[in-house]
């Protein structure tokens, strides 16, 4: 299992951002996918995840009508949109394949190196 993300920079708040993350070695079939950020001195906190069984999705009450969680299966591809960014949005943001959207592990499930999102006021 390989996930790599990309698209991480620095931004203004108010702007928009995407993320892709490259996946390989498992099908959206296997895993729930999505998207986890870690600020500094923080923990991992999951930002919006898809369930492999149900294809219901996720996102937490933060991010909720500024992100959307996307997925292009043919390519194996895994996409974040993130409009309306705040400077709170600031964090190293990983693509995840975990076992449930509710319940993931940074010792059990498989994730990506991160990609480095930076918001200025």
């Amino acid at each position: 299992v390989q996930l790599v993300e990309s698209g991480g920079d620095l931004v203004q708040a108010g702007g928009s951002l995407i993320l892709s993350c490259a996946v390989s070695g498992f099908t959206f079939d296997d895993y729930a996918t999505g998207w986890f950020r870690q600020a500094p001195g923080k923990e991992r906190e999951a930002v919006s995840c898809r369930d492999s069984n149900d294809g219901s999705i996720y996102y937490a009450d933060s991010v909720k009508g500024r992100f959307t969680i996307s997925a292009a299966y043919a390519e194996n591809k895994l996409y974040l949109q993130m409009n309306n960014l705040k400077p709170e949005d600031t964090a190293v943001y990983y693509c995840g394949a975990v076992i449930h959207c509710s319940s993931w592990s940074l010792e059990n499930d498989y994730w990506g190196q991160g990609t480095q999102v930076t918001v200025s006021s």
